[in-house]
C-alpha cells in the first residue's frame, strides 16, 4: 500500500511521521485491499487539523478528519473515525450480479 503524508501550513516531527505510518499500518490491517493513503496534517490558526483519506480497490474512499489542539490527538481522533467508517462499510452487503443479470 503507497502512503503520502505531507503538511500544510506546518512542520511534522519525524516521530509524528512515524506515528501516522503506524496508524496507516494499523487501518490497513482492518481494510479490504487499501490501495493508497494519504495523510495530511494542517494548522488553521490555533487548530490542529488531520485528514486520513483511505482508497480502497473496489473504488470507495474514505475520508476523516480529526480536529485538535495538537497534531496528536487529531490523527488519534482521524483514525477513531475511519475505524468506524471501515466497521460500518464492513457491514454492508456487497453489490453482486442477480441470477437474472447472468442468464442474459
Amino acid at each position: 500500500m503507497q502512503t503520502t503524508i505531507s503538511a500544510r501550513h506546518c512542520e511534522i516531527t519525524d516521530e509524528l511521521r512515524e506515528r501516522a505510518l503506524a496508524v496507516v499500518d494499523r487501518l490497513g490491517n482492518v481494510a479490504p485491499r487499501p490501495m493508497e493513503t494519504t495523510v495530511v496534517f494542517d494548522t488553521e490558526g490555533s487548530q490542529q487539523t488531520v485528514e486520513l483519506r483511505l482508497h480502497l480497490a473496489a473504488g470507495e474512499v474514505l475520508v476523516a478528519k480529526g480536529e485538535a489542539e495538537d497534531h496528536r490527538t487529531a490523527l488519534d481522533r482521524a483514525e477513531d473515525k475511519l475505524k468506524r467508517q471501515l466497521e460500518k462499510a464492513a457491514g454492508r452487503p456487497r453489490r453482486t450480479r442477480s441470477p437474472q443479470a447472468e442468464q442474459l
